[in-house]
């Protein structure tokens, strides 16, 4: 993957695109698993987070198109391809694992910024900053949801906060009961 290539700030023009790419798969995860678990999540106590994960599916998708505008600008194909999304029937997992994919949305877009900036492109950096600030919203409302604090992402290393809450647990259509969503 191209996180692994990549250290540091300092990446190329096709480095970024691939890069903002995987962002962009992980943006089409987030609005389909938005839109899902807003209709599926039961019980009345969760019944303003389903609201409230309805409005973050339209901020996903707003994501969606900036990021793909960005890719358009360094002259990349956007991607077609959402990364997997996984269920549960439970509402606590439906919100630990949007929490965890928000995590990694907030650490990898830190890190896009400082890439950006690294390569010349501020205004590029400016627009990554505007959706990385609902990002973090969206990681203050799940972690509000949950009871707990928002977690600091910028101490958590890659592979702890992507394998969070995945351990044991299949993709949606495999008929296994899991859950990990954006």
């Amino acid at each position: 993957m191209a996180e692994e290539q990549t250290s540091g700030n300092q990446v190329s023009r096709e480095q970024l695109i691939e890069l903002l790419n995987e962002d962009l798969a992980r943006e089409y995860q987030a609005i389909i698993a938005y839109v899902v678990y807003s209709q599926v999540i039961k019980g009345a106590e969760y019944m303003a987070i389903a609201e409230e994960l309805e409005k973050h599916a339209g901020e996903e998708l707003e994501h969606a198109i900036k990021v793909s505008k960005l890719i358009d600008y360094l002259g990349g194909q956007p991607t077609v391809a959402a990364k997997p999304v996984k269920t549960s029937e439970r509402a606590e997992d439906m919100l630990r694992f949007d929490l965890d994919s928000e995590n990694e949305t907030v650490r990898n877009y830190r890190e896009r910024v400082r890439q950006c900036e690294a390569l010349g492109e501020y205004a590029m950096a400016e627009h990554l900053r505007d959706i990385l600030k609902q990002e973090q919203e969206h990681q203050i409302d799940l972690a509000t949801a949950l009871g707990e604090d928002v977690p600091d992402v910028s101490a958590m290393k890659a592979d702890t906060a992507k394998g969070q809450g995945e351990k044991g647990q299949g993709e949606r259509g495999t008929g296994q009961s899991a859950s990990n969503v954006h």
